[in-house]
């Protein structure tokens, strides 16, 4: 298996090798040769560490020393010796046994703390204003809360959460080979524990199992039942009855309602209460910051920030002292409910459709040996307290899109404006307008810096790897995955994986089985092709998992591929290219440029780094991987030279810090840093490489610009989110070129064009339209942001 097929149309079409298809899943693929270890050296690399700006006193405290030292542990392999008890009849019960001998702790009494809540007192005495306690009966009143109060939670069940414990068990070990923690992640959050504070754990969310799963691990790790923010959306009424019992939190649909209604008023004092009386009495919670799978729209998931704004206004009015934020990420080889076609209406589950979708899942598992693997990460947990008092400190002026990037586009300007972006597609929800405006940002800023660093701390799967090299046609497989493999530890992340490398080739691909075929050639080489249409498109999908482990990169080699566009040939050769002198302001502004294009959602910026601080560290990047090669201009002073330079007046880069004296005006950055593109052989595919990564949102946007006079204007958000998701999915049929052609992406575009200035929304009495800018009416604006997003792109 040495070589990998060119994804052209006619080979992919060969429907008359399917029966030699089918033998070659079940041949293997030879001798073992190569392994692949998860590890640089001695130890493996640890993600996760909490941000040493914000909160240094939890990275130097919260942080377990020997954690390199300690292994994984299978969370769902349960074995007599994890029982009592021993014997032949235990081996085969001890699931069962397992399950009764966990402790569960129960409150009785947690409704009655919560209707002695001082807001609810207050409400049920008519002392707050606009309230619903206010002109009605008492006894009315109290009906509502405790009706609001059973939406929310119920008192937990232990005969339930046993028995579902065991069920939940045994669905696990058939549909998952297994399900790893790290030890030392669970040390730090042991020790954390053992800090006094309630337990927040803030999660990304791959999968709708991620809400069973997660409190399964951390229930099995000792550390109770947790309480499961879930998302109404996604359950039927019945299962949200279930799942109440279970330790599930639903949000009544009361708490949205506007600032001044009095039904809205009561629900939010309710739902405040039960939070004030989970994290009092130390219940761990769990929180999902992304939205439900396969639900189009921002990444950061509007009731996510809800319920952490109401875990912030606790602590910040003094109820509890403290909260420790545990940052967590799933990573899964495959999604087990993920579609192949996403771009559709999904259903609440219900009771019976999730039994009967169980159901059709094990009997996919029955006799089958294609089941994936599945790893939790649990980051460094921080302080909330410490984070409030210091984030506040990091927080500069932003500018909208339209100030910073719109003049720039049509010509206007050249100069990039010394500010941030201001971009935030999250809605507000009425349980986060009711904080203060400085608190809101808190939430806002906080719940995008802690997913940023679960996604950080997240291992990259076989999977992800084998769908990039098939998406962007690598001629040989099995030494591109170890390849691939290694720059991924060399850069600090982890992976998922270990083995022969031939093994894990033959299990990943099978694991891919829907969406590549095999064929055999020559000399018993085999060849993979990835399936046209929707395949391709799943294969990007999963491919965006590595994207976070090469995004400094691929945002640099996009900004000088977007720097050589009007000075080179864009299909000349490297040697060429390598000829241009790359100076490093121009290159600041580049990547500046792209920063500032590329949505916020797909960047996931730590709040407390300025986009120059992010600037120097691309640049660093590209220089530490090979890709620019620093060159001395004649007269200057050398590169490695320390000492202090008379430079110019006005800097593009700014520090973060002030590192220097009183006298430190006097000395500036130098300016006349150049580079060139390295000229080592493997430079120009490891460059094609990294501009590929974020070519399907560059050319998404692209193609978004050309559709601006094919678009039927005025129309709904809906409505021309519809029109484009057409035109891209009949521009992929047209160029063979599916990766484009996702709903998510021409969400992506309308919305980064709306904060452009180049979209309007409008409202009338139908709703919202959206309406063609007076600025970007004529075809020559257009043509112009069509040529500015084109520049990064590389054919």
């Amino acid at each position: 298996m040495d070589t990998m097929l060119k994804s052209n149309p006619q080979t992919q079409q060969r429907s008359n090798h399917n029966d030699q298809e089918t033998s070659l899943w079940s041949s293997g693929f030879g001798m073992k040769l190569e392994a692949i270890t998860p590890f640089l050296g001695k130890y493996r690399p640890f993600m996760g560490r909490c941000c040493q700006t914000c909160t240094p006193k939890s990275w130097e405290s919260l942080f377990h020393r020997s954690i390199m030292d300690l292994g994984f542990c299978n969370v769902i392999l349960v074995k007599e010796e994890n029982t009592r008890f021993r014997g032949w009849l235990v081996r085969r019960l001890c699931y069962f046994l397992w399950s009764l001998e966990q402790h569960i702790p129960t409150s009785s009494d947690a409704s009655q703390k919560i209707m002695e809540n001082t807001g609810v007192q207050n409400l049920l005495a008519g002392r707050v204003p606009g309230g619903s306690g206010e002109g009605q009966a008492p006894d009315l009143v109290m009906k509502e809360v405790q009706r609001i109060l059973g939406h929310i939670q119920a008192t937990l069940c232990p005969f339930l959460l046993r028995l579902f414990s065991w069920a939940l068990l045994w669905f696990l070990n058939r549909l998952f080979l297994n399900v790893q923690l790290h030890k030392g992640q669970m040390k730090m959050v042991h020790k954390a524990v053992q800090e006094g504070s309630p337990l927040v754990f803030l999660s990304t969310h791959k999968s709708l199992l991620d809400g069973f799963l997660l409190p399964f691990v951390l229930f099995s790790q000792g550390l109770g039942v947790v309480r499961v923010a879930l998302d109404p959306r996604t359950c039927s009424p019945a299962l949200r009855a279930l799942l109440r019992k279970l330790g599930g939190l639903f949000l009544p649909p009361e708490a949205n309602l506007s600032l001044d209604s009095s039904d809205g008023i009561l629900a939010r004092a309710v739902v405040r209460a039960a939070v004030e009386q989970l994290l009092a009495s130390g219940q761990p919670l769990l929180i999902f910051l992304e939205e439900p799978p396969g639900y189009p729209g921002p990444r950061l998931s509007a009731l996510g920030q809800a319920w952490l704004g109401l875990v912030v206004q606790v602590v910040q009015e003094g109820i509890i002292p403290d909260a420790t934020l545990v940052p967590v990420a799933i990573a899964y080889d495959l999604v087990p409910d993920a579609p192949c076609d996403i771009n559709h209406d999904l259903a609440p589950l219900g009771l019976w459709t999730g039994a009967l979708a169980v159901f059709r899942k094990l009997c996919d598992c029955w006799g089958c040996s294609r089941r994936a693997c599945v790893r939790v990460h649990l980051a460094q947990p921080f302080s909330l307290q410490e984070y409030a008092i210091n984030a506040r400190s990091c927080w500069g002026s932003r500018q909208t899109l339209e100030h910073l990037l719109q003049p720039i586009v049509l010509g206007e300007c050249n100069v990039v404006p010394d500010t941030e972006k201001e971009q935030e597609w999250t809605p507000s929800t009425g349980l986060l307008l009711t904080l203060k405006e400085e608190d809101q940002l808190l939430v806002r800023r906080l719940s995008r810096h802690v997913l940023s660093a679960s996604v950080a701390s997240s291992a990259v799967m076989s999977t992800a790897i084998m769908a990039t090299l098939l998406l962007w046609k690598h001629q040989k497989l099995l030494g591109e995955f170890s390849w691939l493999t290694e720059e991924t530890l060399l850069r600090g992340f982890d992976v998922g994986f270990s083995g022969q490398l031939r093994c894990l080739a033959q299990h990943t691909l099978s694991l891919l089985r829907a969406h590549v075929a095999l064929l055999r050639v020559h000399q018993g080489d085999l060849v993979v092709v990835p399936r046209p249409g929707p395949g391709l498109t799943y294969l990007a999908r999963l491919s965006m998992e590595l994207l976070p482990t090469f995004l400094s990169e691929a945002v640099g080699a996009c900004a000088v591929r977007g720097l050589l566009a009007g000075r080179v040939p864009l299909e000349g050769p490297w040697e060429l290219q390598g000829i241009e002198l790359l100076s490093q302001n121009e290159l600041y502004r580049q990547i500046l440029l792209l920063l500032h294009l590329l949505p916020q959602d797909l960047l996931l910026p730590q709040p407390c780094q300025s986009s120059y601080c992010y600037c120097q560290e691309v640049l660093d990047r590209l220089i530490q991987c090979g890709l620019l090669v620093a060159e001395e201009t004649p007269g200057s002073r050398p590169a490695c030279d320390t000492g202090r330079q008379h430079l110019s007046a006005k800097l593009l880069w700014k520090p973060s810090g002030d590192f220097t004296d009183s006298e430190s005006d006097d000395f500036e950055e130098p300016g006349g840093r150049c580079f060139r593109l390295s000229q080592q052989s493997r430079c120009p595919d490891f460059f094609l490489f990294l501009c590929r990564l974020l070519s399907p949102i560059l050319k998404a946007f692209a193609q978004a610009a050309a559709f601006l006079h094919l678009g039927q204007l005025p129309d709904s958000e809906v409505g021309y989110t519809e029109q484009l998701f057409e035109f891209l999915q009949a521009c992929a049929q047209e160029e063979g070129i599916f990766e484009c052609a996702d709903l998510n992406l021409a969400i992506s575009a309308i919305w980064t064009f709306k904060d452009l200035g180049v979209l309007q929304q409008v409202p009338s009495p139908a709703g919202p339209q959206l309406y063609l800018s007076p600025t970007f009416a004529s075809q020559d604006n257009q043509d112009k942001l069509e040529q500015f997003i084109r520049q990064f792109i590389c054919s």
